[in-house]
């Protein structure tokens, strides 16, 4: 009989903010999937769940190249889909870490969207995502009564950001980090910054918060950086 894939959303870094289903599917897997990029060592989302793992579980980390690229060159992509494959066909459970939430700017997406073309059980299980996590832990209602909320990364092309930050009541922008000081300015351009608060690795060690954006403009950022943000 074939394993099961479990896609797990394990949150923005704070272990104790999986879910218990989350946890359960952890436990009930024989491989563990961390997924990490071509540049760095290690995966954030396996140090997030690591309190849950059980003793002798096997860890499979795989190299996922950049979204923008994979029309282009599928080949990694079929390889570890290819892994997986075997490793279910060998009746082993599966899990596959990502950060935040499974359906929510994540690699797991195109994972999912790969394996749903294949005779297999898939069971994907939510998690917290990073500006979720941020509202509670600042004290930042995220929404309220009928605002309207747009959720931008940071990576768009500048003209979709500023069509988006021209009609929203309350803004999150995800993944600020290599154009910060271009997004701060737009912020500053649509009457956004006053009331900005940017929070770097949530949950994590090295978590940073930042109440006045305008300020630390020139500062590096990491990967892992959200804007929450309202009109004055």
């Amino acid at each position: 009989m074939d394993g099961i894939f479990y896609g797990i959303g394990v949150g923005p870094g704070d272990p104790e903010l999986l879910t218990v289903k989350a946890i359960h599917a952890i436990k009930e897997a024989d491989v563990l999937i961390a997924p990490k990029t071509e540049k760095k060592d290690g995966s954030v989302a396996l140090h997030i769940a690591r309190p849950y793992l059980k003793p002798g579980i096997e860890i499979v980390y795989q190299v996922f190249p950049m979204v923008k690229g994979f029309e282009k060159d599928d080949s990694a992509w079929e390889a570890n889909k290819a892994e997986i494959l075997s490793l279910l066909r060998a009746g082993k459970n599966v899990a596959f870490l990502t950060l935040g939430d499974p359906m929510f700017y994540s690699t797991y997406i195109y994972v999912y969207r790969l394996l749903a073309q294949e005779d297999v059980e898939v069971r994907t299980i939510p998690g917290v995502p990073a500006f979720a996590a941020i509202g509670s832990r600042v004290g930042y209602p995220i929404v309220e009564g009928d605002d309207v909320l747009a959720v931008i990364p940071a990576t768009a092309p500048k003209e979709k950001i500023e069509r988006a930050l021209s009609t929203a009541d309350n803004v999150v922008l995800m993944k600020v980090y290599k154009n910060a000081d271009e997004v701060i300015s737009l912020l500053e351009a649509h009457d956004l910054s006053q009331q900005a608060v940017l929070v770097s690795r949530a949950g994590l060690p090295e978590e940073r918060i930042i109440r006045d954006i305008s300020a630390h403009k020139g500062e590096p950022l990491n990967y892992l950086s959200t804007i929450l943000t309202r009109r004055n």
